[in-house]
């Protein structure tokens, strides 16, 4: 099985369990939290990946 596979059968498990609205809750909660900083972040730690990974090369 691969990542992705594993992640879609735990996101179908867990929208069995826990419906719609969870989705809907934990969305809004990321929105709050993460705002402009959180997407900051994630592009810095990609950049940071593809510098890394630009180094071994």
């Amino acid at each position: 099985m691969t990542v992705r596979e594993a992640g879609q059968k735990g996101g179908e498990k867990t929208a069995e369990t826990h419906g719609h609205e969870f989705y809907e809750e934990i969305g809004h909660k990321g929105g709050e939290k993460g705002g402009q900083k959180g997407g900051q972040k994630v592009k810095e730690l990609i950049e940071k990946g593809r510098e890394a990974e630009e180094s071994r090369k």
